[in-house]
């Protein structure tokens, strides 16, 4: 795949709705700074970098909910490969009436929605979780 965070999110989602406890996807730069932003919401447990020169990979631990469900119950890639999608601050809704995170990229590196509107920045749209 071209589309790195597509293949992260979407690969995410397939592990929590089989019921997997991890999942594997290949390591980059940009990758680790989503898991980083989605460890700190709580949609996944943790990660570790395993292997070594080109063949790094994450290992990610999927979280679930006390009754089984896994946290993650669907993602939507806004900006694509294709078409880019910019927002301002001021712009910003809450994903899912507050139950999800919006992932933007910005200068201020990878954050989500809400740490985008308090700190006043904007950026590209990467995808939403909820």
């Amino acid at each position: 795949m071209n589309d790195k965070i597509s293949e992260l999110i979407i690969s995410l989602k397939n592990a929590g709705m089989a019921g997997n406890a991890t999942t594997s996807v290949p390591a980059s730069k940009l990758k680790k700074n989503v898991l980083l932003l989605l460890k700190k919401e709580g949609y996944i447990k943790d990660f570790q970098e395993e292997g070594n020169g080109v063949t790094k990979s994450f290992t990610v631990e999927i979280a679930y909910k006390k009754d089984g469900t896994p946290q993650i119950t669907d993602v939507r890639r806004v900006s694509k490969l294709s078409v880019r999608k910019y927002t301002g601050y001021r712009d910003m809704r809450p994903v899912k009436y507050g139950h999800g995170v919006a992932v933007l990229s910005t200068p201020l590196g990878i954050i989500s929605g809400k740490e985008a509107k308090a700190k006043k920045v904007g950026g590209e749209l990467l995808f939403t979780i909820w």
